[in-house]
C-alpha cells in the first residue's frame, strides 16, 4: 500500500445516553429526543450546574465479566464495550496472519478522573499504603487503548490522543492516515470519555463553560439559540473500525461509508476561548476539503461542533461562511450535542458515527432546543427536526480548548 489507499468504515460501535449501541443511539438522534437529566453518578446539590447526559443502566460485568470489569476505569468499559459492538459489525477477525497489521487508536480527553479523585481521597484519610495498586493503569488515559489491544490481539500501531475535545475526532483522522500510509490495513479508531464527576463539573462551573439554566434537563443544551449559556457535561463512547478498501473487499466486508478527508490546525490565540471569527476552524474545513479535492458547494451536511458558548457557536457560524461562501446558506447543519450533550474526548468520534450515519439512511439530525436563532448564528441548522435528504458528503467538525481544531469528511461508498 502506499499513501491514497481508500479507507472505508465496515463498523461502529457506540454508546450515550440515549443509548447502548450505535443503532439505539441513532434512533433517538432521528427522533430528536434528549439525553439530558440531573446527575445520577454523584449529589450535585450545591453545584450551579446539575445536569448531564449520562450512560444510563450501563452493566460493563455483562459484557466484560465482573473481574475484568474492575480493574477498569469507566471510560475503558464503554470503549471496551463500544469495540465489541463495532468489531461484530465489521465482522473483521484478528488472527496470527493480520493481527500484526492491526492498530488501535482509541482517545480520552481526561483519563480516569474518577480514579483520580477516590485515589487522592484515600491517601488523605487512609495514607499512601491504602492507595490501589490498580490507580495508575485505571487513571491513564492511553489504557482504553492498551486494554482494547490486549483484548482482542492487535499488535499494529497502538495510542492514544488527548486533544481536549477534539480527540475523537484526531483519533479517527489519524487512524486514517495511518492506514493511507501503509502501517496498517484496519484500525480500530475512536475515543472514550467518563468524566461527569465532582471535581470536573466544578472547574467546567468554575470557567462559567457549562450551562447553569434552572429549567427542564432535557432543554439544558441550546445551540445556535440566542439563550444559550454553555454546554451540558456527557459521557460516552464511539468506536469505528477503518480499513483499507481492498482489505475490506477481500473478505467482503459491508461497507459503511467512505473516509474521504481529514485536517487537523491550531487557533493559536486562547487556552479555552475559539479564535473570533473561527480562522483555526475554518482552516481545518478548507484543508479537509482540499485533500479530498472536494469542492465547497459538494457538501451535503454539516455535524457542528456547536457546544451552545456564546463564543463557540458564532465563531463556528462565521468560519463555516467562511469556507463555505453562500453555499453555506443552503447546507443542513446541525448540533447534535443538543441531545447527546458534550462528549468532551469522545464527542469527535460519536459525532463521526452519526455522520456515518446520515451518509448511510440519508437523514439529517436535528437541532433540538434552538427556540430563539441568535442574529449571529444565522445558517439552516435543522432546527424543524430530522430531515431527509441525500448526503453524499457529511463534514464533522471538531475544537478543543488549547485551540486544537480538527474535520473529518465521510462519503457515500460507491
Amino acid at each position: 500500500m502506499v499513501n491514497g489507499t481508500r479507507v472505508v468504515v465496515t463498523g461502529t460501535g457506540m454508546l450515550t445516553s440515549l443509548g447502548q449501541s450505535t443503532r439505539e443511539t441513532w434512533e433517538q438522534i432521528k427522533a430528536g429526543r434528549s439525553g439530558t437529566r440531573r446527575i445520577e453518578a454523584f449529589d450535585p446539590s450545591g453545584m450551579p450546574s446539575q445536569v448531564a447526559s449520562e450512560v444510563q443502566d450501563f452493566k460493563p460485568e455483562v459484557s466484560l465479566g465482573r473481574k475484568e470489569a474492575r480493574r477498569m476505569s469507566r471510560f475503558v468499559q464503554l470503549a471496551m464495550v463500544a469495540t465489541r459492538e463495532a468489531m461484530a459489525e465489521s465482522g473483521l477477525v484478528i488472527n496470527e496472519e493480520n493481527r500484526d497489521q492491526v492498530g488501535v487508536l482509541v482517545a480520552s480527553a481526561i483519563g480516569g478522573l474518577q480514579q483520580i479523585e477516590e485515589a487522592h481521597q484515600v491517601l488523605v484519610d487512609r495514607g499512601p499504603d491504602r492507595v490501589s495498586p490498580f490507580t495508575v493503569p485505571m487513571m491513564i488515559a492511553d489504557m482504553a487503548a492498551g486494554q482494547i489491544s490486549i483484548a482482542v490481539g492487535a499488535r499494529g500501531p497502538n495510542f492514544a490522543i488527548t486533544s481536549a475535545c477534539a480527540s475523537g475526532a484526531h483519533a479517527v483522522g489519524e487512524a486514517f492516515e495511518t492506514i493511507r500510509r501503509g502501517d496498517a490495513v484496519a484500525m480500530i479508531a475512536g475515543a472514550s470519555e467518563s468524566a461527569v464527576t465532582p471535581l470536573a463539573l466544578a472547574a467546567f462551573c468554575a470557567i462559567r463553560a457549562v450551562s447553569v439554566q434552572k429549567i427542564d434537563p432535557s432543554r439544558a443544551s441550546r445551540p445556535f439559540d440566542l439563550e444559550r449559556d454553555g454546554f451540558v457535561m456527557g459521557e460516552g463512547a464511539g468506536i469505528l473500525i477503518l480499513e483499507a478498501l481492498e482489505h475490506a473487499r477481500r473478505r467482503k466486508a459491508t461497507i459503511l461509508a467512505e473516509v474521504v478527508g481529514y485536517a487537523a490546525t491550531a487557533d493559536a490565540s486562547h487556552i479555552t476561548a475559539p479564535d473570533p471569527v473561527g480562522a483555526g476552524a475554518a482552516l481545518a474545513m478548507r484543508r479537509t476539503l482540499e485533500k479530498a479535492r472536494v469542492a465547497p458547494r459538494a457538501v451535503s451536511y454539516i455535524n457542528a461542533h456547536g457546544t451552545a458558548t456564546q463564543l463557540g457557536d458564532v465563531a463556528e457560524t462565521l468560519a463555516i461562511k467562511e469556507v463555505f461562501g453562500e453555499a453555506a446558506y443552503r447546507i443542513p447543519i446541525s448540533s447534535t450535542k443538543s441531545m447527546l450533550g458534550h462528549l468532551l474526548g469522545a464527542a469527535g468520534s460519536v459525532e463521526a458515527i452519526l455522520c456515518v450515519k446520515a451518509v448511510q439512511e440519508g437523514v439529517a439530525p436535528p437541532t433540538i432546543n434552538l427556540e430563539h436563532p441568535d442574529p449571529q448564528c444565522d445558517l439552516d441548522y435543522v432546527a424543524d427536526g430530522a430531515r431527509e435528504l441525500d448526503v453524499r458528503l457529511a463534514l464533522s467538525n471538531s475544537f478543543g480548548f488549547g485551540g486544537h481544531n480538527a474535520s473529518l469528511l465521510f462519503k457515500q461508498f460507491a
